[in-house]
């Protein structure tokens, strides 16, 4: 692809050209999906959708959500842009649109993460379009969305997936049936207040925050069908709960939740093997199972919960950090002292 900074012209998206141009794309995930900025919108952020033509051709496109936060607006922009990023032109382009997004929005910073895996070639070709663009530009001090994940490809037979478990995972959800664990899914739109009560305890006993009401009621009516409430259940009792996203060539298991006597019971395995095999059955590609810890360290938040996922034979995948691309100095000064505080205080 060649052509200066005049062959490109940007434009705002309707929802039917967002949708069609994402096609182009099979590395994105919900993060781009319209669904996920019209969710935002309904709760009052101001969303953008911005799409990058040559000529008639989409050559590029971001999405991205300007967040209100008591250390300072800023625009987030996950999973995303997408583009060519060694069309040195365009990445130049994209990188300048969105800063002057930033600017025009009033934020303190934009904070980027695309969906690039990482690779020390992929970082520099990153980090070199964001320095080109400014020198204002810093590795962010908190994470964007999962960085750090496992995916498994599903595209395999069912007893392929099986054998690709770890043996003590394949051994769980087989004995999930026999234990007569009953798996059902249902659109999680109308039934949110069985998952958010079961995550709310769970948040407690485990020492985090959990999305509140509102926000998982407004996402789940955003999603529609396409976000599926799973539960596994034993003797009338519900055990495990999980929101999947189930959209796409990309399924997501994205919340979950649990009471304590899950601990006796394989509902966790019945579960995701369902949501696995429902998602194949969906025509997703892959299944994301969103979040991982990125060190081998027992003490990390994510530490249990890795060792779970990873069970199910899918490979780690680590995308390129968020970057944050300065806009206002001082401000971001007091919003860098806070994350980093977070970030330690919460063992991430």
């Amino acid at each position: 692809m060649s052509g200066g900074i005049a062959d490109f012209s940007i434009t705002d998206a309707t929802q039917q050209d967002w949708q069609q141009a994402l096609l182009a794309y099979p590395e994105a995930n919900f993060l781009q999906s319209w669904r996920w900025t019209a969710f935002y919108e309904a709760r009052g952020n101001t969303v953008l959708r911005r799409i990058v033509r040559q000529g008639t051709e989409v050559v590029a496109m971001w999405s991205g959500i300007v967040q209100d936060a008591r250390r300072g607006r800023y625009l987030e922009i996950a999973g995303g842009p997408l583009l060519d990023w060694k069309h040195q032109a365009l990445a130049d382009v994209v990188l300048r649109d969105i800063a002057q997004q930033g600017k025009h929005h009033h934020c303190v910073f934009v904070r980027v993460r695309p969906q690039l895996h990482e690779t020390p070639d992929n970082e520099t070709l990153f980090v070199d379009s964001l320095q080109r663009l400014s020198h204002r530009v810093r590795r962010s001090p908190m994470h964007l969305h999962a960085e750090h994940t496992n995916i498994l490809d599903i595209t395999s037979d069912e007893e392929t997936l099986l054998a690709g478990m770890r043996r003590q995972t394949r051994y769980e959800v087989r004995r999930s049936a026999r234990r007569d664990v009953v798996v059902t899914s249902r659109p999680a739109a109308g039934n949110i207040t069985t998952f958010y009560d079961m995550q709310a305890d769970t948040a407690q006993r485990q020492g985090f925050v959990p999305p509140s009401r509102s926000f998982l009621e407004t996402y789940a009516e955003t999603f529609g069908d396409a976000l599926q409430l799973y539960t596994a259940e034993k003797d009338g009792v519900i055990l495990n709960a999980a929101l999947v996203i189930i959209d796409g060539p990309e399924a997501v298991y994205h919340e979950a939740a649990s009471v304590p006597q899950a601990r006796k019971e394989p509902g966790a395995y019945g579960l995701l093997w369902q949501a696995i095999q429902d998602a194949k059955a969906a025509g997703a590609k892959r299944f994301n199972f969103w979040g991982i810890a990125y060190t081998s360290d027992p003490n990390h938040r994510y530490a249990g919960v890795t060792t779970f996922k990873r069970g199910f034979g899918g490979q780690d995948v680590s995308f390129i950090p968020a970057y944050d691309i300065i806009l206002s100095r001082p401000k971001y000064l007091k919003n860098w002292i806070v994350e980093t505080t977070r970030k330690k205080r919460r063992k991430l």
